[in-house]
């Protein structure tokens, strides 16, 4: 009779969990939970977060006392993080042409943020509570809209350090949020694809030709006070030409 104690296999006891540092948890942690917001919402529980991670519903509390300081954290790390100091000394090149710039500036930045978590996290909170589109938007009021006023007035020969103007503003953000909407929201978020999708020289194009737009544009935006005309004293504006022939240089050529 054959002996099954002898024949059985050996039994293998399963490998211990490693225990993770506390830094370790934390990040797994915070990257879990972008994926997980990415996927179902800043409104999501907590606990179905916790669930989803393998941890228990208290550990999760433990490094996060709340959902707000968790979004916060993941704020910082998925949205704000890719925010690369490099690109500020980019736009600020005095030698570089404007268009040459705002081209290696937005392959660059655009190549960064273009990414299902980062525009499903940012669209997710605008429909919640607005937090991340809110701290977003003030990093680039800060960081790059000035930046990028400056550099398309500079190429319609102004160097203006005023406010922008309704138009600018307007034509600013219709640029800068177009490209985000073509390239990235349209296939990213509603899962619709275009012509040249994932084809870089051609997404290179699409760039170059919104900038080359942008500029165009730019010398139609200076605000009505630049164009205006002194007007004599009890009478109408004076005409450019008059103005010119009054101060005695008059210029022929306009």
């Amino acid at each position: 009779m054959v002996n099954t104690e002898e024949t059985r296999a050996p039994s293998r006891s399963a490998p211990a969990r490693r225990r993770m540092g506390a830094l370790e948890r934390e990040q797994q942690i915070v990257h879990g939970a972008t994926d997980f917001f990415a996927r179902r919402g800043l409104d999501a529980q907590m606990r179905d977060l916790a669930a989803e991670l393998g941890i228990a519903h208290t550990l999760l509390y433990h490094y996060f006392p709340s959902k707000r300081l968790l979004i916060e954290r993941v704020y910082e790390e998925c949205i704000a993080g890719r925010w690369d100091p490099q690109w500020e000394a980019l736009l600020d090149d005095p030698k570089r042409p404007v268009a040459d710039k705002l081209l290696d500036f937005y392959r660059a930045y655009l190549a960064a943020i273009l990414t299902p978590d980062w525009l499903r996290i940012l669209v997710h909170s605008g429909l919640s509570d607005g937090l991340i589109p809110d701290r977003y938007f003030t990093l680039l009021r800060e960081k790059l809209f000035p930046r990028l006023l400056r550099e398309a007035r500079k190429s319609a020969g102004s160097h203006s350090r005023a406010k922008p103007t309704p138009r600018e503003e307007a034509l600013l953000m219709g640029f800068h949020g177009g490209l985000i909407y073509h390239l990235g929201i349209w296939p990213l978020v509603y899962q619709q694809h275009f012509t040249g999708e994932g084809d870089a020289p051609m997404v290179e194009t699409f760039i170059a030709d919104r900038i080359r737009g942008l500029l165009a544009q730019m010398p139609e935006m200076r605000p009505p006070s630049s164009l205006s005309l002194a007007t004599p004293r009890g009478g109408r504006p004076r005409t450019a030409r008059q103005s010119r022939v009054r101060r005695g240089k008059l210029d022929h050529t306009i």
